[in-house]
């Protein structure tokens, strides 16, 4: 398993990776009609922006395809004070979780958003989504939950929070 800063060439990849496991992690959360519509093409264009403004990726590759990635940076909203760092998203293929690649993946994106002069960080996830767990594995703690709208359908998501970057668990 290699684990590597992504570039514009990997956006292919990312996509596949984020909408087949969408489709697998989110079944029965979001609506059908919303997996249903999940493009590859599209979902490749929005990851050669974001890696194209230099957003921080990193993939996740075995046999040289992606099976994984995670980004993030500064903190979107600027609604949790103490907070200045966001993971944006962290996607492994079904067939590859539960094997430490999360860890993996969290290492190089937390050392990076460190010499960014971030300190502490926060990730969005759905109350319904057990991944959360593994976020609470990394001592991370909740510190809100959120209602959203997606598709259509109102959910409630959970936040959780770093208060300090040297103390992810990784």
């Amino acid at each position: 398993m290699n684990i590597r800063k992504a570039t514009i060439k990997d956006a292919a990849g990312i996509a596949k990776v984020q909408v087949d496991t969408w489709k697998t992690t989110y079944k029965g959360m979001v609506p059908d009609e919303y997996l249903d519509h999940m493009s590859y093409s599209r979902r490749e264009e929005m990851w050669e922006k974001i890696i194209g403004n230099g957003q921080v990726v990193y993939v996740a590759e075995d046999n040289d395809e992606i099976v994984g990635f995670a980004n993030g940076g500064p903190e979107r909203s600027n609604k949790y004070s103490g907070f200045d760092g966001e993971l944006f998203a962290i996607y492994i293929l079904e067939a590859y979780q539960r094997q430490g690649l999360g860890k993996k993946l969290m290492a190089p994106l937390v050392e990076e958003m460190k010499t960014q002069g971030l300190k502490s960080m926060i990730v969005c996830v759905l109350e319904k989504n057990d991944s959360k767990l593994f976020y609470e594995v990394l001592g991370a703690e909740k510190i809100d939950t959120v209602k959203i709208n997606f598709g259509g359908k109102d959910l409630k998501e959970a936040v959780y929070g770093w208060k300090d970057l040297e103390q992810v668990k990784i």
